[in-house]
């Protein structure tokens, strides 16, 4: 998904738009969730981006995103733009160490 939702638009409450964006974005994660895993593969990552605009996106994590977006909207925002690519990855195995030093626990 690449898309700049707008948070102020003529005739539609400012908080709505913000709950509606926010579900968008969760409702895109789920969707992509749910699609068949290539062989080799553990589960979907996201490749995310955030900005105002896309010209001035930056990485972020996916579990930062809706922070990102109520950041935007207390700072009284009009738009932002969010980027975000699902991929298929690999899940890597703890180093022995900090597996070891878990189990202690």
């Amino acid at each position: 998904m690449k898309k700049t939702f707008q948070l102020t638009v003529e005739g539609k409450n400012r908080d709505r738009l913000l709950d509606a964006t926010k579900n968008e974005i969760r409702k895109y994660v789920k969707r992509e969730r749910r699609r068949e895993l290539p062989a080799g593969a553990d589960y979907w990552d996201f490749d995310c981006r955030f900005g105002a605009t896309e010209a001035a996106a930056q990485p972020a994590h996916l579990s930062t995103l809706i922070g990102l977006v109520d950041g935007v909207a207390t700072e009284g925002g009009a738009q932002f733009y969010i980027e975000m690519l699902a991929r298929p990855a690999q899940r890597k195995g703890r180093p022995a160490e900090t597996a070891k030093s878990a189990g202690e626990i």
